[in-house]
């Protein structure tokens, strides 16, 4: 058995869908008021629970072979994205898990000072990494994906809104090869006990994404750059009245104000090890949006 956290949203859902194709039993834990019908009608086990419950998150584990820790947190990192994952880690060793995935986030040990989120997962990277057990840590640059919603906006409008500095490197990742590079650490030997940075084939400036988007729709795109200090003034106001949301503002503008990419060996050595070639972020567009 095979316990997905995560499992309605994104990467988990994913996830879901690739082990059921390879006939694989999966446990999906998922919230009462999520929408789990796809993972019912591919006869995944469904488990009702809230990972802030360390109840339910031990009942979730047992009978466990395998976990795939692949949920996100919104804004409570505390409670999920630091001591949920603990909680999986020690429930994993109670009952012998073989192997633990967990999905992490690229630059998790640059110590940004404004992202929660970041130290969480580096705190329960180091916290897998001397529990005993066998795991692949993943870091993934930003999925593919997160752009969908905005290409379909591009589609109707031709606009595209950069925020920050147009020329920072990025190297967004296929979310359907993460998926599979997910799977398949769950047995490569090559991925056991490895920290592994996820991107895609190519190195990108921010300011590419636009330029493909207007290859895809064969339309020029109206580029509207916003500079980051008008983030900076617009958080600092907001915290005169959200606290929450000035802190998830925060984190955002970390990933708008640095560079998130993978180096070519780094990539190179990811094909290596999971046997196939990444795909590129307009291949994935182009599938989705049925072009």
């Amino acid at each position: 058995m095979i316990l997905v956290t995560g499992a309605t949203v994104g990467i988990g859902r994913r996830v879901v869908r690739l082990l059921r194709q390879q006939q694989k039993s999966v446990r999906s834990f998922v919230r009462l008021t999520s929408h789990y019908s796809e993972l019912e009608h591919r006869d995944s086990d469904i488990f009702i629970g809230d990972l802030r419950r360390e109840q339910d998150i031990q009942k979730a584990c047992q009978g466990a072979k395998y976990i795939i820790s692949a949920h996100g947190s919104g804004n409570d990192v505390l409670s999920l994205d630091y001591r949920a994952n603990i909680e999986l880690i020690d429930q994993a060793k109670v009952h012998g898990v073989e192997h633990f995935v967990f999905i992490s986030v690229l630059g998790a040990e640059r110590g940004y000072e404004d992202t929660p989120v970041f130290k969480a997962k580096l705190a329960v990277e180091r916290y897998l990494q001397s529990s005993g057990l066998n795991y692949t840590i993943l870091r993934p640059s930003g999925l593919a994906s997160n752009l969908l919603p905005l290409a379909e906006q591009f589609r109707g409008t031709g606009l595209y809104l950069l925020i920050g500095e147009p020329k920072n490197r990025t190297s967004i990742v296929s979310t359907d090869d993460l998926a599979r590079i997910v799977v398949d650490s769950l047995t490569l030997p090559d991925a056991r006990n490895q920290i592994l940075p996820v991107g895609g084939p190519e190195i990108l400036l921010r300011e590419d994404i636009p330029k493909i988007f207007s290859r895809i729709f064969n339309k020029e795109p109206i580029i509207i750059n916003v500079p980051l200090f008008a983030v900076d003034s617009f958080r600092g106001a907001l915290g005169l009245f959200n606290s929450s949301a000035q802190t998830t503002l925060g984190t955002f503008r970390t990933l708008l104000a640095n560079e998130f990419f993978c180096t070519s060996g780094e990539i190179a050595n990811l094909e290596r090890i999971y046997n196939f070639q990444l795909e590129t972020v307009e291949k994935f567009l182009c599938r989705y949006l049925a072009i």
